[in-house]
């Protein structure tokens, strides 16, 4: 069975680490809407962002491009309207693009190939939260604190919870509206939820779902005397000097958390059952991910922004059981390859001509039991670091470079948990050459630090002059025309009820 023309639907929660969802292992979260999903689907074991942070992770997965490449660096980086997207690429295979919910697009443009998106943003499109590499000693007050943690615990209600119900409720009636509409043209559908992402805060609901006493605490514990330079950064970045997180507040925050995915299970539950409602279940791909993971106390860390597998690793489902097998993916892949990846699944592997060069590789001969690439390349340029930091996963091994650090190289094989560092070993050091030799040949180093320290430098300046005087926001705004929604006395009742009802009505038979 070929998915051309096959309807596609993209999960995408915020900051879901795979380490703690059932299907990869975990004992006590409880995820059956996504577990199914796996059983059912084809499942990337080491499926890794490209550039653990929001914005520029989220710019990967749209283009196929690394923040090199796109100058897509930070949180406060523009995506620039110029550059193709996998809703771009669709639309001319003809696709009806939609997004419901986050996507972190930074600049004029808030569309990006989308023919529509439904909701808002939940966070800025401004270039406000720009760090500062020229300044690395100084905490930019808008970022990540501990609050997160130390305020962690059970809510009645949160913005983000707010966010996300809309998010949801405007994708069920999207897909309920393809079906009651005229357009013939199958759909690409992005689903983008603000959970689990912090602070860790969730309703009784899903609260007392995880005993506190079950709750399973960090494996690899704090040792400050072992931190990496670039730990020690993000350490005083999250402002994590300023309180002492207690056992209690650990499992406080990862117990929110927890109850968190659970949450997202009964959202994606929600899309899956309008599928199934709509006869569209068996006719569409749907695929889970994420656009980075979560620390979650791991070494003492939290939130993202290394390339330590808690940050960096994400979910990859890819659920289309007419056209794939149910499979488990051993190799290593990344956001890139979805733009590709998705272009396959459109055309019915086929593929389209790209307008650029991508750095993404299809894994459609993965999901076809074809074998395929075992290879992720990340950049990281945003907050926290002070010159770029690169990372190499391939095989067994991870190499993490960055010119003001001393490399790091994990046998992941051997050390799941990256205790130990081989850079310094002897045994390893023609390993080591190795990469520094492949990382030479990638990448100007010199001139790519040169050129994020020039971008922030440029938005420095413009933020700080757009906030004077009259403010003129990017943040999108859904069109809403209010003559033409629900019921007016320009249309025809009879008409408009046929329309807007499913099924439509058939009489009864005598």
């Amino acid at each position: 069975m070929t998915t051309r023309g096959m309807n596609i639907v993209i999960v995408m929660a915020d900051q879901m680490a795979p380490a703690v969802l059932p299907f990869h292992g975990h004992p006590l979260v409880q995820a059956p809407v996504m577990s199914r999903l796996a059983a059912e689907g084809v499942v990337f074991d080491a499926a890794y962002c490209n550039s653990p942070l929001c914005s520029p992770s989220r710019a990967v997965f749209m283009s196929g491009r690394l923040p090199s490449k796109t100058g897509a660096y930070d949180n406060a980086s523009e995506f620039r309207s110029d550059i193709p997207t996998f809703a771009h690429y669709l639309r001319r295979a003809g696709y009806r693009t939609i997004l419901s919910g986050k996507m972190h697009f930074c600049g004029p443009d808030q569309l990006h190939g989308f023919e529509e998106r439904l909701t808002t943003d939940i966070y800025p499109a401004d270039f406000g939260w720009t760090p500062d590499w020229d300044r690395p000693h100084d905490r930019p007050s808008w970022y990540h604190n501990m609050s997160s943690v130390t305020d962690a615990g059970m809510c009645v209600r949160t913005n983000q919870m707010d966010f996300d119900d809309e998010v949801v409720f405007a994708a069920e009636r999207a897909i309920y509206d393809q079906v009651r509409g005229t357009d013939p043209r199958p759909f690409c559908l992005v689903v983008s939820l603000t959970h689990p992402h912090d602070p860790f805060a969730i309703p009784e609901k899903y609260w007392t779902l995880y005993p506190n006493d079950a709750i399973d605490l960090p494996k690899v514990p704090l040792d400050r005397a072992a931190m990496t330079p670039h730990e020690k950064r993000l350490w005083a970045v999250c402002d994590m000097d300023a309180v002492e997180v207690t056992e209690a507040q650990v499992r406080a925050a990862r117990r929110a958390y927890y109850g968190a995915i659970t949450y997202v299970d009964d959202n994606v539950g929600r899309i899956m059952g309008a599928l199934r409602a709509t006869g569209l279940a068996d006719k569409t791909v749907t695929m889970i991910t994420s656009d980075h993971g979560e620390m979650l106390g791991e070494r003492g860390l939290w939130y993202k922004m290394s390339y330590f597998e808690g940050a960096c690793r994400v979910p990859l489902v890819v659920h289309a059981p007419g056209a794939f097998a149910p499979a488990r993916v051993p190799a290593a892949v990344s956001l890139v390859d979805m733009l590709p990846t998705l272009v396959d699944l459109a055309t019915g592997g086929e593929g389209m001509p790209f307008a650029t060069p991508v750095e993404g590789r299809s894994l459609l001969p993965h999901c076809e039991g074809r074998g395929g690439h075992d290879e992720v390349i990340g950049e990281y340029l945003a907050e926290g670091a002070v010159a770029p930091l690169l990372m190499i996963r391939r095989d067994r091994w991870k190499f993490v470079h960055s010119p003001a650090d001393p490399d790091q190289l994990y046998d992941l094989a051997a050390d799941p948990l990256e205790r130990t560092n081989l850079a310094a070993d002897p045994a390893h050091a023609e390993t080591v050459a190795a990469f520094r030799a492949e990382v030479a040949a990638r990448w100007d180093l010199q001139a790519l630090d040169a050129a994020v320290r020039e971008s922030q430098r440029r938005r420095h300046l413009v933020v700080g002059a757009l906030t004077i005087g009259t403010l003129a926001p990017w943040d999108y705004q859904p069109p809403q025309d209010a003559s033409r929604a629900y019921i007016r006395n320009h249309m025809d009742l009879d008409d408009l009820e046929a329309r807007a009802r499913f099924p439509r009505v058939r009489p009864v038979a005598p």
